[in-house]
């Protein structure tokens, strides 16, 4: 199966720090990153921005293109293309997919997730973060 989805974040109202929007599916009872199936013939970026959207209530802006997961779901294969996105305007409203999100800083975000493979992706996210600022200074 095919899949899209995105790591977003947005800087902190409060201290400017970069925070990571979460989203609570009822159906699993767990937190990931938004991403689902892509439609026949769409293309996976396309998917992802919609998948944000839907999920979510925001615009994104892509940026950089992340790790692609592959595992098994229900015992049958599946590919999830990420990227790094920006939200721009928007707003949450509960759906049935999608019952909660939070925005956490990046520690909380990796405790939050449910499956560790995800958490790879915030690591992947911050490493240009770390390497520009050096150990301990972000």
């Amino acid at each position: 199966m095919e899949a899209a989805g995105c790591v977003l974040w947005r800087r902190s109202p409060v201290g400017g720090e970069v925070e990571f929007c979460l989203v609570h599916r009822p159906k699993y009872d767990d937190w990931s990153h938004p991403k689902g199936k892509l439609k026949r013939g769409e293309e996976p970026l396309a998917g992802a921005l919609r998948e944000v959207a839907e999920e979510t209530g925001y615009a994104a802006d892509p940026g950089n293109r992340l790790t692609t997961l592959h595992y098994l779901a229900n015992g049958r294969p599946k590919q999830v293309r990420y990227w790094a996105a920006e939200a721009g305007g928007g707003r949450f409203v509960p759906n049935d997919e999608v019952d909660r999100i939070l925005w956490l800083p990046p520690v909380a975000a990796r405790d939050r997730l449910t499956q560790p493979r995800d958490r790879t992706l915030i690591d992947e996210f911050l490493a240009p973060l770390h390497q520009r600022t050096g150990p301990g200074r972000h």
